[in-house]
C-alpha cells in the first residue's frame, strides 16, 4: 500500500497563522507530515510527501501528483492523508473553538473507513480533549466538497488538528507531547486501516 501524506498550505499562503503571528500553519503541517512519513518508513511502509516544497502548491497540482501515483499502480492500493490545523476566525483574535476532526468527501466512500480509524486513534491519543464528530450519516467524519478529497482517485481524508486561534489548543499543538500525539494519531489510524484491509 502506498501512503501519501499532504501538508497543507505554504510559506506564501496569506493568513494561516495564530492571532499573535508566532504560529505558522504551513511550517507545523510540514513538521508533522515529515515525522509521519519518517515513522511509517521506519515501520516498513511505503510512504511519501506529495508536497516536499515549502511554497504553497495548488490543490490542482497536489491532486495531479496523487493521481499520477494512483494511475501508475492501482488507486485501491494508495491512500492520501492531508494534514491541516483549524481556525474559527479570520486570524485577528483568539476564539473558543476547539477540537480535532477528520473530513471525507460527501457520500459513502472507501474513505470513510480510513476516517473512522483515524478518529478512533484520536480518541485514544487525545484524552480529555474534544473530538469533533458528525454522526448524522452513522460515521464520525465530517463531509465536505474539499477539492483534494473530491478529485483524488484513491481513498482520501483531511485532518484538522485542533485550532490555531484557541490559546489552549495552540499551547497543546506546540508542546512536545501534543506534537507526538498528533503524529501517533495519524500513524496508528493509518496502520489500523491497513490492517483492516487484510481481514
Amino acid at each position: 500500500m502506498k501512503i501519501l501524506i499532504d501538508n497543507g498550505h505554504g510559506h506564501n499562503t496569506s493568513g494561516k497563522r495564530s492571532p499573535d503571528g508566532k504560529f505558522r500553519e504551513y511550517a507545523y503541517n510540514r513538521e508533522i507530515a515529515k515525522r509521519i512519513v519518517a515513522d511509517l518508513i521506519d515501520r516498513g511502509h511505503d510512504a511519501e510527501l506529495i508536497v516536499p516544497e515549502d511554497n504553497d502548491i495548488s490543490l490542482e497540482e497536489r491532486v495531479r501528483r496523487a493521481n499520477k501515483i494512483c494511475l501508475a499502480s492501482d488507486p485501491s492500493c494508495v491512500i492520501l492523508v492531508s494534514i491541516y490545523v483549524n481556525a474559527a476566525g479570520n486570524g485577528s483574535k483568539w476564539t473558543n473553538a476547539t477540537g480535532w476532526s477528520v473530513y471525507t468527501c460527501k457520500g459513502q466512500t472507501s474513505s470513510d473507513k480510513l476516517a473512522e480509524c483515524l478518529c478512533e486513534a484520536a480518541i485514544k491519543n487525545f484524552p480529555g480533549r474534544r473530538i469533533r464528530t458528525d454522526y448524522s450519516d452513522n460515521d464520525p467524519d465530517w463531509e465536505e466538497n474539499f477539492y483534494i478529497l473530491r478529485h483524488s482517485l484513491c481513498p482520501a481524508v483531511l485532518t484538522e488538528n485542533f485550532f490555531m486561534d484557541n490559546k489552549s489548543d495552540l499551547e497543546y499543538l506546540q508542546s512536545k507531547a501534543g506534537k507526538q500525539a498528533v503524529v501517533d494519531t495519524h500513524i496508528e489510524g493509518i496502520i489500523e486501516y491497513l490492517d483492516s484491509l487484510s481481514l
